[in-house]
């Protein structure tokens, strides 16, 4: 890992952002054209490679470029091809990768800003025109497809519960595992002999889940979110395996009737439930941050739902937490995470993100336990429901259910009259 003050990060960053917006100059004489389509990229983290995809395209004098992540594709917000430096930025992960041609590939390195602007570097390096195929390709020994009861091990000695959901075509592996803070979104990978593994790029995280298979067990597991994060993990086959209730981990503190808060936005003046704006109105708010991919998929389902409700009286309140201590830094990510899903409800800048420390900030809660997490707010101010995490459409059925259940509530809860009351009544989501 390596590390250098974000107040020199950014304006390198904004550089690589000029260069972007405007018309692409013409290759430099004898320098190597970039090609355009398909480009099999890897990317490698201490506990191995991450396999993924990248098309690049050019109309004129502009070159585009999308992500293919499994069954999604990321279009890369800004791509600029100079002086044989190949830059393709995400710029609400305040991530890149930069990469020269060097023997008819592309080599380089991926770029990820971490927590207080901490970077972590990883090699990359992708082939044009070759197609993802294992090597032993085909059918394989065993198939993985179905439930999975999966313990991630602590440092401490304790457990995390998750559930693994995979299928398998042939030899290629697809899934994702549901925590209870959320899920891995789209995982794709191979089955090889007695071993597995299951990777994701999607322009904020770089995954990577490895093991051994053992008939219905899962054993000697590892995995390594980019250069840092590595834990063990270990899972048994088991159609029954379930998370706790989502609805049921964070609470308001014994005492507190209403759940606060009070933090400036984008223009520097303070928000609170207590404005004008939030009377008789239905309040959703969520704990999010423009680094968390959970977030994203949040904002991408909650900024058209807001648009369709607002007339009826639904108020969106995001509290972002960001990477950046710096207010500045932080407004500057919350601005491009706007602009990314046209969003039009409130943000508001709220702290730096870490769980612990964004609980300190929210005194009626009894913890932070996940970004996002969702509160559900009734016209009299009551708190109705609180949702920790997000399950997002990596999670196939169980993005479809969420976001049913979310509309459902909030049509409910719209469709009630402002009750003054003391309690923290609650409602089944649907009901």
């Amino acid at each position: 890992m390596r590390s250098f003050s974000t107040r020199l990060l950014v304006p390198l960053l904004a550089i690589f952002m000029v260069s972007g917006c405007g018309p692409e100059p013409s290759e430099i004489a004898g320098e190597p054209p970039l090609p355009v389509g398909f480009w099999h990229a890897g990317i490698t983290l201490p506990g191995g490679e991450i396999d993924a995809g990248i098309e690049i395209s050019r109309k004129d004098e502009r070159y585009s470029a999308s992500l293919i992540n499994g069954p999604e594709r990321v279009v890369i917000r800004e791509v600029s091809y100079k002086d044989g430096l190949l830059l393709l930025r995400f710029p609400a992960f305040n991530s890149e990768i930069r990469a020269r041609i060097v023997n008819g590939k592309l080599v380089g390195e991926l770029i990820l800003v971490k927590s207080k602007g901490a970077t972590q570097s990883m090699p990359f390096v992708a082939t044009a025109g070759a197609q993802r195929s294992d090597p032993a390709s085909g059918s394989s020994v065993h198939d993985l497809s179905g439930r999975w009861a999966v313990q991630f091990h602590e440092a401490d000695g304790s457990n995390t519960a998750s559930v693994g959901e995979f299928s398998q075509r042939g030899s290629r592996l697809f899934g994702t595992f549901l925590n209870a803070s959320g899920d891995y979104r789209y995982l794709t990978g191979f089955v090889r002999n007695n071993s597995f593994n299951l990777s994701t790029f999607d322009g904020a995280h770089a995954f990577l889940f490895s093991g051994t298979i053992d008939g219905n067990k899962i054993t000697n597991a590892d995995f390594w979110s980019g250069t840092s994060w590595h834990q063990t993990w270990s899972a048994a086959r088991n159609t029954n395996a379930k998370l706790p209730d989502p609805y049921q981990l964070t609470h308001l503190k014994p005492g507190y009737e209403r759940f606060e808060f009070a933090f400036p936005d984008l223009d520097g003046k303070t928000v609170s439930l207590d404005n004008e704006r939030f009377a008789g109105k239905v309040v959703v708010v969520t704990l999010a941050g423009s680094w968390c991919p959970n977030s994203h998929d949040e904002a991408r389902f909650m900024a058209p739902l807001y648009e369709k409700y607002r007339s009826k009286g639904l108020e969106v309140v995001a509290l972002m937490y960001e990477h950046f201590d710096d207010p500045t830094l932080a407004g500057e990510q919350v601005t491009l995470f706007r602009e990314k899903f046209n969003i039009a409800y409130t943000t508001l800048i709220a702290g730096t993100s870490s769980k612990s420390e964004a609980a300190e900030t929210l005194p009626s809660l009894d913890a932070v336990h996940a970004f996002p997490t969702t509160i559900f707010i009734d016209r009299s101010g009551r708190v109705r429901k609180i949702h920790t995490g997000f399950s997002g459409p990596g999670t196939g059925e169980h993005y479809k259910v969420l976001t049913t259940e979310m509309t459902s509530l909030i049509e409910t809860l719209l469709a009630e009259p402002a009750k003054p009351s003391s309690t923290t009544a609650a409602i089944k989501p649907g009901a």
